[in-house]
């Protein structure tokens, strides 16, 4: 059951009906199956579920990263399935942000070139004051002149995270940002993350499997079988380790009555 309404909020990124299907016929995969979502601006929301719920399927699909099946997904007020090539490349540039697992940073270039990286390739300069609101943010404006080698994982993942910012995209996606870090690093990205929503007013959607990581956001919503299964906010580590539980058990039960009506 979810935790109740939500206070009417603008939205920031929208799934309507949302169904994604990989093969055909007897080997039909439904990653997606009917999935609805609004993402709410100035808002950090967690999608979690178990493995192969659809969680990266849907979050490619959010991010213009993959097409849909049927159904609809809007960033703001547009709707990706009515763009073309080049409309969807701008609205990638200018509308949307990802902070990665693997980081992706260029090995050659420093943090500052890193971070400056998409402008530089959309040919346009920063926003002086955000820029300069982004990097305190960081906290690492006494590394800038480093290279990625010269970081610890942490300082590499909030370099990709400003990187993503820094051009003041409406949404920033987050593709389990803390899987490669040990505890402490992927401390300081969530903590960071979560100021970026808070100070800055970003919207960040992070996919992750992590209770404590869930534990950092506004809104957590569960995936299972493609569906979106259950919704909460105010996530504590506890209370997301106790959801995930019962929607895994359901998950037992309906295989195996499944299982014994096959019989």
């Amino acid at each position: 059951m979810s935790d109740g309404p939500t206070p009417a909020r603008t939205i920031a990124a929208r799934a309507v009906d949302l169904r994604k299907t990989y093969g055909k016929q007897e080997a039909e995969v439904r990653a997606l199956d009917g999935v609805s979502i609004d993402v709410y601006e100035g808002e950090f929301t967690a999608v979690m579920g178990p493995s192969g719920s659809g969680k990266s399927t849907l979050m490619h699909l959010l991010a213009a990263l993959d097409n849909a099946t049927s159904g609809s997904v809007f960033i703001g007020d547009t709707e990706l399935s009515g763009l073309n090539d080049k409309q969807l490349t701008r609205l990638r540039r200018d509308d949307v942000g990802f902070v990665f697992q693997a980081f992706n940073l260029v090995p050659t270039l420093t943090a500052e070139e890193n971070i400056l990286l998409p402008l530089s390739i959309a040919g346009r300069k920063p926003d002086p004051a955000w820029y300069d609101e982004v990097i305190d943010t960081v906290g690492l404006r006494d590394r800038l002149r480093h290279r990625p080698n010269e970081m610890s994982g942490g300082q590499q993942q909030r370099v990709a995270a400003a990187r993503a910012l820094v051009g003041r995209p409406t949404i920033v996606f987050a593709d389990e940002p803390t899987g490669n870090l040990d505890s402490t690093s992927g401390a300081e990205v969530l903590s960071f993350l979560q100021h970026s929503v808070r100070e800055l007013g970003q919207t960040v959607v992070m996919v992750t499997h992590d209770p404590v990581a869930a534990s950092y956001t506004d809104r957590v919503v569960f995936l299972a079988d493609g569906k979106v299964v259950d919704e909460m906010r105010a996530p504590t580590p506890e209370t997301v380790l106790e959801r995930m539980a019962k929607i895994q058990m359901r998950a037992l039960e309906t295989a195996a009555a499944a299982e014994g009506g096959a019989a």
